[in-house]
């Protein structure tokens, strides 16, 4: 996936010029990230073939291709099931997580032009609406919000002009905001916070103190989660 389409993972709209094949990889695994598939759900593929309009042979080949990024276990000639969770799994991935972002914002920082700036500010703006949203207890927009979320991350990182980094990243994301859809929770003002003096740091290319904040932005969400009580050993 290129990174102009990596904006897009958790988008259910149909993209012009995106194959059936494409299309339907993209929307299972976000049905995967958000949970409507479940941990250990058996993915049978007459089901799939109903409900994504792809052939089984398709089928075949999304779900190899998404047991190669850990979102799909295949068991051999009894088929596949939707990846398990664990604490684990949701630590080394906030590690990970961290670890690639942080590269890629120093990266991004240093190279971003003004049209990257302007998509941080908006990215920003369509995030923000989302969060007001949640403040007011609505978490029937946390899916939104898992996009959203994504989309702001991805816009300050996406002048880092490295290819395989982003590819790595948006994996990485993938698996680790699946976990805040199990959990269903957002930490509220503190994240909002976050996001607004993020996306002003990095307009001012203050890199340190972004920096700073993106590791412990991150390490607020991973307690957060931690604390839930929902993710199992």
């Amino acid at each position: 996936m290129s990174i102009a389409m990596q904006a897009l993972r958790f988008s259910q709209d149909h993209v012009e010029g995106e194959t059936v094949g494409d299309g339907a990889y993209r929307r299972i695994r976000a049905d995967i990230v958000s949970g409507k598939l479940r941990p250990l759900e058996r993915l049978k593929l007459e089901q799939l073939r109903e409900a994504y309009s792809v052939s089984v042979t398709t089928l075949r080949e999304i779900l190899t291709r998404l047991a190669a990024e850990d979102l799909v276990t295949a068991e051999g000639q009894r088929g596949f099931r939707v990846a398990p969770v664990s604490l684990a799994d949701l630590k080394g991935l906030a590690e990970l997580r961290t670890l690639l972002e942080v590269h890629a914002l120093r990266l991004s920082l240093a190279n971003g032009d003004l049209d990257w700036q302007g998509q941080v500010v908006s990215a920003h703006y369509k995030l923000s609406v989302v969060e007001q949203d949640l403040l007011s207890n609505d978490l029937r927009t946390v899916a939104q919000w898992v996009e959203h979320d994504w989309g702001f991350h991805h816009a300050t990182i996406a002048a880092c002009a490295t290819e395989p980094l982003m590819r790595m990243h948006a994996a990485v994301f993938d698996r680790y905001m699946r976990y805040h859809m199990l959990v269903l929770d957002f930490r509220g003002k503190p994240a909002a916070d976050d996001h607004e003096r993020l996306r002003d740091l990095v307009l001012e290319r203050k890199t340190e103190a972004a920096v700073d904040l993106l590791t412990r932005h991150i390490g607020a969400g991973l307690e957060r989660m931690l604390q839930s009580g929902k993710i199992p050993e």
